[in-house]
């Protein structure tokens, strides 16, 4: 089940001012890494990121063409915007506190730390104990650390599905299983708008890690090309595709440099009717090209609206592990779109608690930040 909340005007966003510091260590601004080398994480979903499956889908730093200067009024704006999921397909948020969470994946409880969940646990310890998987290792979203399996030994991979698309679950070094749910609610919009369009759409996924967003795109009837910079990231995206035997759908599956990708189509004057994209916080791309998201997110996202089509349905852009408010993208997409009229929504991404039967709403549990431009 997916929500859509606003708050009303004057009201306090979700997190307030520097809301999602979103796995940082608090008080301590994201320091700029002197090679910027990380193995790259997974990030939600996208490309690999920091340290893992993600760091791999990062853009390049070097900017090829100077940001141009737009004018015009800017868009409208619906802040703050919570986009709410209580779960979807096989996936749930069980139960969370102490800096753990307890997720529900298919057939198994999964135990993994989570910075923001500060208030006390809700299910009595055996329920936690009783996991099948649970992560130990470093608490920092970056660090490494591996799965006990109090059970038994579990495969590496095993069956998942959400909206609708078959993928598998992964578990990594890293703590990600291959598949960030707090997009769902992204993903749904996204389906909506391919479904409901009286025309075929194409769909650009950058950073798009496994590929799930780019299969429910392709599902719901969207030309859709996905770039990641991590090969491994591409392969198990092709995994992906394969279990769910949408082999014939038409996706590109692009293996790049995102921001290089997206240079090129701009000089190649291709267009895309919808755009996701969820960049890392710091990556390196595989020529050794650095990432810093508060030096290149301008110059992304000004590329990003010049490629976007005269009928565009939207630009989505979701920001994890910053130490920053949401009005920060908010403005930055503002400016971005300037004179493109319609409107920009920014807010938090957040889970639900649902209980053990997947359907009794808890507290919430913030993600990311978000911002989106929509034509209306």
């Amino acid at each position: 089940m997916v929500k859509h909340r606003e708050s009303r005007p004057g009201q306090k966003a979700a997190g307030g001012l520097g809301a999602k510091p979103r796995r940082d260590m608090p008080g301590k601004p994201p320091a700029k890494p002197a090679h910027a080398s990380r193995p790259a994480k997974p990030a939600r979903d996208h490309g690999e990121r920091v340290n893992e499956p993600r760091d791999a889908a990062t853009a390049s730093a070097a900017p090829e063409r100077p940001l141009i200067v737009r004018s015009g009024e800017r868009p409208a704006e619906r802040v703050p915007v919570i986009l709410e999921s209580l779960g979807a397909g096989d996936f749930h948020l069980i139960d969370s506190g102490n800096g753990l969470k307890l997720e529900q994946y298919g057939p198994y409880r999964i135990v993994r730390p989570e910075a923001q969940a500060l208030w006390p646990p809700t299910l009595a310890s055996h329920v936690w104990d009783n996991a099948e998987a649970i992560f130990t290792g470093d608490t920092d979203e970056d660090g490494m650390g591996r799965w006990r399996f109090p059970r038994e030994a579990l495969g590496e991979t095993w069956p998942l599905q959400l909206l609708g698309v078959d993928f598998l679950g992964r578990f990594t070094a890293f703590r990600h299983v291959g598949v960030f749910p707090e997009q769902i609610v992204h993903w749904a919009w996204m389906k909506e708008q391919v479904e409901a369009a009286k025309r075929p759409l194409k769909v650009l996924n950058l950073f798009g890690y496994t590929g799930v967003a780019s299969l429910v795109a392709a599902a719901a009837g969207a030309e859709v090309t996905h770039v990641d910079a991590s090969k491994k990231a591409i392969g198990w995206a092709r995994e992906n595709q394969a279990l769910g035997r949408m082999e014939k759908l038409p996706i590109r599956w692009i293996c790049e440099d995102a921001m290089k990708f997206i240079l090129r189509e701009e000089r190649r004057g291709n267009k895309y009717d919808i755009i996701l994209t969820d960049p890392p916080k710091f990556g390196r791309g595989p020529n050794g090209e650095v990432w810093h998201l508060f030096e290149h997110l301008p110059l992304m996202l000004d590329i990003c609206r010049e490629i976007l089509s005269p009928k565009a349905l939207g630009l989505v852009l979701t920001a994890y592990s910053i130490r920053a408010s949401f009005y920060s993208i908010h403005e930055l997409m503002r400016e971005t779109m300037r004179g493109a009229g319609g409107v920009v929504e920014s807010g938090e991404l957040v889970i639900r608690e649902a209980g053990l039967d997947g359907r009794t709403p808890g507290r919430a549990l913030s993600t990311s930040l978000f911002s989106r431009w929509v034509p209306k």
